[in-house]
């Protein structure tokens, strides 16, 4: 084996422990505490795993949302295929969008275009399979589901894909940096022909989009609670 070679094997091996990590934190985030609407429930995975995407790629997201889902599935669902579909969908959807808009314009407003077409997609989707998914395992009519959807469904979809949009604002670049203080993955190289930046980002710019995200995440906690009249469970099994 040649050292280029070797390193592709090298690195290789890095991308799929950083998935693993990034698999098993999304999982744990998932065990530990949950935000419940009456009988819809959810947790702050999506966050975990669009975060990887921004990193590793949409292939990577697409990756560790289909192995959260199986395994949360297996282990603490009890609404297994369906549950698995639903978790699946909005897992996929919300970081793959994300992660594709991010990866052809890697700067922060393709981050912020990004988030905000995985809010979108994933209402949009979650919408559509509440009326075709949610009907056939539930025994619910699609006029039942239907009805839910401005009251109930449309606004729990949303304040959720706020809260992730804004806990992947103010945590990705704080988790990139680990990441590669790591050495989990190299540091990031400019395109053939580009010299190296010179100077850092000033202090202002990361406080900003840290300031923006908890203003979005207040928003995001704020409907929670008085419009939706949410409550928090800590260290429960997902139902």
């Amino acid at each position: 084996m040649n050292k280029r070679q070797a390193g592709r094997s090298s690195s290789a091996i890095r991308r799929t422990v950083t998935c693993a990590v990034f698999a098993a934190l999304a999982y744990a985030l998932m065990l530990v505490f949950h935000f419940k609407v009456q009988f819809l429930t959810f947790d702050l995975k999506d966050a975990v795993i669009t975060i990887a995407g921004l990193i590793l790629g949409p292939v990577a997201a697409l990756v560790i949302s289909l192995l959260v889902a199986v395994i949360e599935m297996i282990t603490v669902s009890d609404t297994q295929l369906y549950g698995f579909i639903m978790n699946f969908a909005s897992s996929a959807t919300f970081s793959v969008v994300a992660a594709l808009v991010y990866r052809f314009r890697k700067k922060l407003s393709g981050a912020i275009c990004g988030l905000s077409a995985a809010i979108v997609a994933v209402v949009s989707v979650m919408m559509l399979l509440n009326l075709l998914v949610t009907p056939f395992y539930t025994g619910m009519t699609t006029e039942s589901v239907a009805s839910m959807i401005p009251t109930l469904l449309l606004p729990f979809n949303t304040v959720k894909a706020l809260t992730n949009a804004a806990l992947v604002l103010i945590l990705y670049k704080p988790v990139s940096r680990a990441v590669i203080a790591a050495r989990l993955l190299p540091r990031p190289t400019p395109p053939s022909g580009e010299s190296a930046p010179t100077h850092h980002r000033p202090v202002w710019y990361s406080i900003a989009v840290t300031v923006g995200g908890l203003l979005l995440l207040t928003v995001a906690i704020l409907l929670f609670f008085f419009v939706l009249d949410g409550d928090i469970q800590f260290f429960l099994t997902k139902s």
